[in-house]
């Protein structure tokens, strides 16, 4: 059965399937698997003359592409015309239970000087853990392979999102920021039982925490960067803070200048939705020269504290004045301890609107405003 060929697709890198292999000519075909069971008219024979690859090698790692390459033993070298590529993530590694058994879940590229590149968002995702194998084979006149046995099978784990990738997230946030809106405060809101324990247990300084997973799933603060969750967004008819929140009835507010000034750097961290019609954008403040600054620095796309289209913090007579977007919710992480005696602590009016809850939120891989063209 002849396999339909993806080739032509991948002419341009903003067509909607970029490169699957770097400069290769790449097919979608139905393959055995690797305990050697066939498909029926598959079109595949094994010859054992063909070398197995060993000893495989993955670099050059990054949110949705690798570089693979292996040893093989020199007889019957010349006649590989073609790498076969079995990539599967590992949890599904024993499961193709949402796949019919002969839709082609392989990769064929033609064979070029190793090593080679993998390229392909729309089944490599970041930090993602994935197995791979490789058999060698040669392409006969009639259209039918040759192969090789499997290879053993190699464990990896992509990466975050590079700066470059949130450079994109963070132009297509600028796209929806809309008009600044003036706020004087930020504010955490927690339970009763957590300004008491940080009393208690901490010196009264709250202390910074590594952040969850809610967001998008490259992230490179998720699970790594320890800081501190403040809000700054305002009511649009009143200029303060909301008196609903998800996170508990109490509130420390702080007066802005004690934790975003020119002695702070600021970072765009993410921009995500949960299947909303509304958006949130992570910023985090640093102070200079902080352990938070340097993880940050490395990592995260830098802002203009004065001039940006999230948060800015401008002298105006002597006075610094803060401003906030209005159309997205900025979730602000602050990667030093606070005091509580630099606020004060409250308890609100409003309701707890738990549904707002991002702790641990999965973004919606489906929206076109918040995502990029790489692996979700």
């Amino acid at each position: 059965m002849e396999a339909p060929r993806l080739a032509h697709t991948m002419s341009s890198p903003t067509s909607p399937c970029e490169e699957v292999i770097k400069n290769l000519s790449l097919e979608a075909i139905q393959l055995c698997d690797r305990d050697g069971n066939k498909s029926q008219d598959s079109g595949i024979a094994e010859m054992e003359e063909l070398p197995v690859p060993h000893n495989i090698k993955i670099s050059n790692i990054t949110c949705d592409s690798f570089k693979i390459c292996w040893d093989m033993d020199a007889k019957s070298k010349d006649r590989i015309t073609h790498y076969f590529i079995d990539l599967n993530k590992k949890e599904n590694k024993n499961s193709n239970k949402f796949k019919h058994k002969d839709v082609p879940t392989k990769l064929v590229a033609k064979a070029v000087p190793l090593p080679m590149t993998v390229r392909g968002h729309w089944f490599l995702s970041p930090r993602t853990e994935y197995t791979v194998a490789v058999q060698t084979a040669s392409k006969q006149v009639d259209g039918d392979y040759v192969v090789s046995e499997w290879s053993e099978i190699i464990e990896f784990c992509t990466a975050d999102y590079s700066k470059v990738h949130l450079t994109q997230l963070l132009e297509k946030a600028e796209v929806i920021a809309g008009r600044m809106l003036k706020l004087s405060v930020f504010y955490r809101n927690q339970h009763k039982e957590y300004f008491d324990y940080i009393r208690e247990h901490h010196g009264n300084a709250m202390q910074p925490s590594v952040k969850d997973n809610s967001g998008s799933h490259g992230s490179p603060i998720s699970g790594k960067l320890e800081g501190i969750f403040f809000s700054c967004n305002t009511e649009f008819n009143t200029g303060k803070p909301p008196q609903d929140s998800p996170y508990g009835r109490y509130r420390f507010e702080i007066a802005a200048e004690k934790l975003f000034n020119p002695n702070t750097n600021l970072y765009f961290g993410d921009f995500y939705c949960m299947y909303t019609a509304y958006h949130y954008v992570i910023l985090v403040i640093a102070p200079v020269g902080s352990p938070g600054d340097e993880f940050c620095k490395q990592r995260l796309p830098q802002l203009n504290i004065k001039d940006n289209k999230f948060l800015t913090c401008n002298e105006e007579d002597g006075v610094m004045v803060y401003h906030h977007a209005q159309d997205v919710i900025l979730e602000v992480i602050y990667t030093d301890p606070v005091d509580l005696s630099l606020g004060t602590v409250a308890e609100i009016t409003g309701h707890q609107l738990m549904s707002l809850s991002t702790a641990n939120a999965k973004k919606d891989p489906s929206c076109k405003t918040c995502n990029i063209s790489v692996g979700r």
